[in-house]
């Protein structure tokens, strides 16, 4: 399968790419560095491109058979539009170049659900401040990407992980349609999630969250080593 990788150079981005070459794939990771992309691989072209630019968009989305967004940008108080923009104008190279498959990555934060596990801390400060405060632009322009998304007439599924982190390998996520009741995701996973919508037609046109369910860190360490850290 030919598939192109927007945000490939994230540290998501970079997972799903290895792990898309090492299941046989053709890949095309689009990003706006280049030269620091560190894979190199005969089946992967590296392909520099803006998403926010439409004319490198159309040619990054070219003789693909699939489009996978992990694009990810630090949450911050000024207007964001990456999400938004970045999707419409792949979505416009999709539609031109009949380009069905596109997985998007979104966040549980877009649409936030008190957890089992979360405790009065999480669930009832830390979320709320996450997703009001600290990150509402990024949220924002979040739900303008999925309400974009659900709009158009791809075979689209949209995932959510929640916090995300590292760990060294893939283990048995969960992945549902809706809300996951978990707080963590490790990156590795959410990859992995995303390579296998691409074999399951139950998800298409859904949205999906994504969770870890072993090794997860604890909120004190997740907010040391990851809270601030670029998906």
């Amino acid at each position: 399968m030919r598939i192109a990788v927007f945000g490939a150079n994230g540290l998501t981005g970079r997972l799903l790419t290895d792990q898309a070459l090492a299941a046989g794939h053709q890949v095309a990771a689009v990003t706006r560095q280049p030269g620091s992309f560190p894979l190199r691989h005969n089946r992967l072209t590296v392909v520099a491109a803006d998403v926010l630019d439409p004319v490198a968009v159309d040619a990054a989305v070219a003789e693909r058979d699939v489009v996978l967004s992990t694009l990810g940008v630090p949450a911050g108080k000024e207007p964001i539009s990456t999400y938004s923009q970045g999707v419409a104008n792949i979505a416009a190279a999709m539609k031109r170049h009949r380009v069905r498959r596109l997985a998007v990555v979104s966040s549980s934060g877009v649409d936030p659900h008190p957890y089992s596990d979360g405790g009065f801390l999480f669930n009832r400060l830390l979320l709320p401040y996450v997703t009001r405060v600290l990150g509402k632009t990024l949220y924002d322009d979040m739900r303008r990407m999925e309400t974009l998304v659900r709009a158009g007439d791809l075979d689209w599924t949209i995932v959510r992980p929640s916090g995300l982190y590292h760990l060294p390998s893939v283990t048995d996520y969960t992945l549902v349609k809706g809300h996951a009741d978990g707080r963590f995701t490790a990156r590795a996973d959410l990859a992995a999630s995303m390579l296998a919508l691409l074999d399951d037609d139950r998800y298409l046109r859904a949205t999906v969250g994504v969770i870890t369910t072993v090794d997860n860190p604890t909120l004190l360490q997740w907010i040391r080593r990851e809270a601030l850290v670029k998906s």
